[in-house]
């Protein structure tokens, strides 16, 4: 069977393949001395890592962590994939991380880790969100047997005794720890019960915080509904927890003193707001006494004399009753005359000096002269002390009257009986 001849494309595609596609490879951690260090213009590091025998052409691109820490002939450690470039043929050591000689494998993983967590924003600080000002149940990720858990009741119950704390027992060392804290997490989160939790354990060395690391527990802490403080280890101790979590504590007792306010403080702090509100109501009652007081002095001088008011009244009272009593009078003496013309044009003082009124009985017509009564008529003759009914009798030719030759006839009058 003939040889099958590659092209060169052919044969650099293929090498390329099965160095970037075995992942021992692609997740490799390397230590050598730095040599041939250049750095290009656009900031990327080129250089080769050597040991006694042997030498790796390696590339770090600007920005990578520990970039700063190559110089020539300084020994550091590793982390990154091999790749093939295929225009030129050859074999590069892409660095990702560079940390100083004597660097455990743990610590670079650790870095390595932080490096991808940051890429993919768990650690971004604008979605970390606020604590709760006054929570009401605080739930808690730690161990039920250690001090940590008695450490943050006694801060809780001397700093906000109102608060109540939920303990959501996990392991916090071990192999199997970190999925405990997983499950300790989603059970308060599925409680629903709690404001804010606290994951916490006390000080211990690198292997023993690592479940503090893993990147399952990251991102159970990303993903929580509710809040979380991480609380791990000692202040110098930092861990992915803490980075991913919305409020680091550098101990558990801290983590507990962040989570809740001080009575104290808070007692003080309404001390204070009730002195500022007695003295802005201080000041505001006497900024409205000013004002009433000086709208009353307004008041007063805009209103008038009352005593010349007294005077000037008494005096049109003086003339009123002049004037009244003038008008009383020559009402009296108009009232006087009229009784007067009243009493002379009244028919009962007529009929009181001797004269009476004829009537015709049957239309009442007042009779004036004689011709105007028949024989025979009866007539009403009206005197001042009653009427009398008669009968005209008979027509009496008038007397003649001496000044002017004229005669009056008197109606004869009979009584009827």
């Amino acid at each position: 069977m003939p040889a099958t001849i590659h092209t060169v494309s052919q044969l650099t595609c293929y090498i390329k393949e099965l160095l970037e596609g075995d992942p021992l490879l692609s997740d490799i951690f390397v230590q050598g001395d730095v040599s041939n260090l250049r750095v290009s213009s656009a900031g990327h590091s080129y250089f080769t890592l050597k040991d006694s025998s042997s030498v790796l052409n390696c590339v770090m691109f600007r920005g990578q962590s520990g970039s700063d820490l190559l110089n020539n002939g300084t020994e550091v450690s590793t982390h990154g994939r091999l790749s093939f470039y295929e225009p030129r043929g050859s074999m590069d050591y892409m660095v990702d991380l560079a940390m100083p000689e004597g660097t455990g494998k743990l610590s670079l993983e650790l870095e390595q880790l932080k490096i991808r967590l940051e890429a993919a924003g768990l650690f971004e600080k604008s979605r970390k969100r606020t604590l709760p000002t006054f929570p009401k149940v605080i739930g808690v990720v730690t161990s039920p047997s250690g001090s940590v858990f008695h450490d943050i009741q006694n801060v809780i119950s001397r700093r906000y005794p109102l608060a109540k704390l939920l303990l959501s027992p996990s392991q916090v060392q071990g192999d199997a720890a970190a999925s405990n804290i997983v499950s300790a997490l989603e059970l308060l989160n599925l409680n629903g019960e709690s404001d804010v939790i606290i994951i916490a354990r006390g000080g211990g060395s690198l292997e023993e915080l690592w479940p503090f690391n893993e990147e399952i527990v990251a991102n159970a802490i990303f993903g929580s509904r509710i809040p979380v403080i991480s609380g791990v280890g000692h202040e110098t101790d930092i861990t992915i927890s803490d980075l991913v979590a919305d409020l680091r504590a550098p101990t558990p007792s801290a983590a507990a003193e962040l989570a809740v306010p001080d009575q104290l403080v808070l007692k003080e702090n309404l001390s204070e707001m009730i002195i500022r509100g007695y003295n802005v109501f201080i000041h505001r009652t006497e900024i409205h006494q000013r004002s009433v007081s000086d709208i009353t002095q307004r008041l007063i001088s805009s209103m008038p004399d009352l005593n010349l008011l007294r005077r000037q009244i008494d005096d049109l009272c003086k003339v009123l009753g002049t004037t009244l009593i003038g008008t009383t009078n020559f009402t009296q003496v108009e009232l006087l005359s009229l009784n007067q013309r009243l009493q002379t044009l009244n028919p009962t003082a007529t009929l009181q000096r001797g004269y009476a009124v004829v009537q015709k009985s049957e239309t009442g017509q007042v009779l004036r002269t004689s011709n105007e009564v028949k024989v025979g008529d009866q007539l009403n003759v009206t005197l001042v002390d009653g009427t009398l009914q008669v009968t005209n009798s008979a027509l009496k030719p008038p007397k003649t009257n001496k000044s002017n030759g004229t005669s009056r006839k008197r109606p004869e009058m009979k009584p009827l009986i």
